[in-house]
């Protein structure tokens, strides 16, 4: 069994709460950060890493992220390239059809988004639509509501693991939370965690941060890291609000660099997509994926 992290003294996370909001109002107000920062370098303005080709910083930090491609052109298909393996092409709806499936497969493969995101039940259908391709089959456990016991969301991971599914978005029980039970919820998150990687499956790990204090997204946020998941997300999108520009860039102040942050709920247009980017998500969760890369590119080719 991996050590345990010694517990936080609410006095160091109260200071460490301070030091991260510090920051994130750095960030937001526009000023240049301070020197002990933990935040990332300058940035040029509503960039999106179309330079990462002749920018050295940006390449460094997008295989660092975990790019396998480093690509730039002024094409219209470098510019997809550049954008859509950014987005995880979700379609969430309990309601969503094998032909919906079917179909958000085939615009997942033909633009080159990172994964799909369905729910388990369609993560078969899913891996045979996106076999052969780049494409990642992604799924959800205790989804929406988070209120699942653990060793079901373990079990859950494992079989969607089975079927094709490469990722896994869990959500985090927001009421033990809330109740103080942090050991738990990083007990939990760690349990999933591990079935995830024994499959050889990356772990995303879902706060719903509109349901949360800035204290307790810092404090879910840490038990996400000390868990080793490989991302922090900030919401479902089933909840009474999606992801913020500010939420992202807690979290990330949070977490430091090594970890991925996948910002969804809401997040419908380019414009959107930028204030993420900015913020530090590294991964965009979205059901209007091709709009957005209609509004980046230009309409989208038959």
């Amino acid at each position: 069994m991996a050590p345990q992290p010694p517990p936080i003294d609410p006095r160091e996370l109260e200071r460490v709460i301070a030091a991260i909001t510090d920051e994130v109002v750095h960030y937001l107000s526009g000023a240049a950060p301070s020197a002990s920062s933990p935040t990332d370098d300058a940035i040029c303005p509503d960039c999106l890493g179309h330079c990462i080709g002749i920018c050295a910083e940006k390449t460094r930090k997008g295989i660092a992220a975990g790019a396998d491609r480093i690509s730039a052109s002024d094409s219209v298909q470098q510019c997809e390239a550049a954008i859509a393996p950014y987005i995880d092409h979700t379609l969430l709806k309990p309601e969503a059809s094998r032909e919906q499936v079917i179909k958000l497969c085939q615009e997942a493969v033909r633009f080159g988004f990172a994964s799909v995101c369905i729910n388990p039940w369609n993560v078969p259908l899913a891996a045979e639509h996106v076999r052969g391709s780049a494409v990642k089959v992604c799924t959800v456990a205790g989804f929406p509501l988070g209120a699942t016991l653990p060793q079901v969301k373990i079990q859950e991971a494992e079989e969607a693991i089975k079927l094709g599914a490469q990722e896994v978005d869990m959500v985090i029980n927001v009421g033990a939370l809330k109740s103080g039970q942090d050991e738990l919820v990083e007990q939990e998150i760690r349990g999933v965690v591990e079935a995830c990687h024994r499959g050889g499956a990356i772990c995303k790990v879902i706060l719903e941060t509109a349901l949360l204090t800035t204290e307790e997204k810092v404090r879910a946020s840490v038990a996400c890291k000390n868990a080793g998941a490989d991302f922090v997300k900030t919401s479902t999108g089933f909840g009474p609000g999606g992801a913020t520009a500010e939420d992202v860039a807690l979290m990330r102040a949070a977490v430091g660099r090594e970890m991925g942050i996948k910002a969804a709920g809401g997040i419908r247009s380019i414009e959107d997509f930028k204030k993420m980017v900015s913020a530090g998500a590294t991964r965009i969760g979205a059901s209007a994926s091709v709009r957005i890369l209609e509004e980046a590119c230009g309409p989208s080719r038959n």
